[in-house]
């Protein structure tokens, strides 16, 4: 199963230079079943990755472009009156699709937000007195521009909590631009084939199960997460006055599947602390609230979050 994944990541990689964290992302939020929110500016291939992870795999696609005048039965569907029939009928919305992607997700106000919530969370629609089960697998991309603020809503703490993975989308290198460049000026992107199916992955879905984590690295996921909300138990005194809510125990459910997908799609059979590492800031970063005195001071959730993996001791 190993080897599926390697052929997606390959028939990505046809059209996205780089973003090896926004690549494995999406390949954790697959296998593990879990949503990917992804911030970063205009033109970093945010809705190219997502749109080519699609192809590779044969799966339904589609896009929401979210601006102030949307309303939820834009995103998830409405009952039509149909005059001919006298009768209402259901129009399905573009929630009803494999991979979905929110463009900008912070560019609507907060009820058009959490039309996404039930599909998210329990993977159907409800339209009217009437639910829907959402296909398998089901994976919401939301993106957010971190540079513009006018315009924009900030999402409700039940919405962020939601996603598994907040991954922060920056530039690409020098060297990996020329490469760019070159693609798009001279050879041109090679065409995606589709090397997995839709069982496929819900086969993968299967595999993390088999992954390997000892019982002391289990502990170690939970002493992070408790970390956040009690630092004074880990010498961590001088953040209680900084942090306002610590991260919520889906969060250390998020972290636990997403350790053993992240062992998984790098072909390992065991989780270590140093898995825990590299993909513990995507899962936390998102859901400690902070209050005015760490953002008077400039401290982002990234600083605490790397004061707390220096306190913990790893197993």
């Amino acid at each position: 199963m190993s080897q599926v994944i390697e052929n997606i990541k390959n028939e990505v990689k046809k059209v996205i230079v780089g973003q090896e964290e926004l690549i494995n992302s999406l390949l954790i939020g697959l296998v593990a079943n879990g949503h990917i929110l992804v911030e970063g500016v205009p033109g970093l291939a945010k809705t190219t990755a997502i749109n080519s992870l699609a192809k590779a795999i044969g799966l339904s696609f589609k896009r929401v472009q979210f601006t102030p005048d949307l309303l939820p039965s834009d995103i998830v569907g409405s009952e039509i009156y149909n005059m001919k029939t006298g009768n209402f009928e259901i129009k399905k919305g573009p929630a009803f699709t494999n991979l979905l992607l929110a463009d900008e997700i912070n560019r609507a106000p907060s009820k058009v937000q959490s039309a996404l919530l039930e599909v998210m969370q329990e993977h159907q629609i409800t339209i009217g007195d009437k639910s829907f089960k959402i296909d398998e697998p089901f994976l919401v991309m939301a993106t957010q521009n971190p540079i513009e603020q006018e315009g924009a809503y900030r999402l409700p703490e039940a919405q962020l909590d939601r996603f598994m993975m907040n991954v922060l989308v920056g530039y690409n290198s020098f060297d990996e631009e020329v490469e760019i460049v070159d693609r798009v000026a001279v050879k041109g992107f090679d065409k995606i084939e589709q090397v997995a199916t839709k069982d496929d992955i819900l086969a993968l879905r299967e595999e993390p199960k088999n992954i390997h984590i000892d019982e002391e690295v289990k502990r170690y996921i939970i002493r992070l997460i408790h970390a956040t909300r009690e630092p004074e138990d880990y010498a961590l005194s001088e953040l209680r006055e900084y942090i306002q809510f610590g991260a919520s125990p889906r969060a250390s459910i998020d972290l636990y599947k997403a350790s053993l997908a992240f062992a998984f799609i790098n072909s390992k059979d065991y989780v270590t602390p140093l898995d825990i590492a590299k993909i513990v800031k995507s899962v936390l970063r998102h859901r400690i609230t902070l209050n005015y005195k760490a953002r008077a001071k400039g401290i982002t959730t990234d600083d605490i979050i790397s004061k707390v993996l220096e306190a913990v001791k790893a197993p």
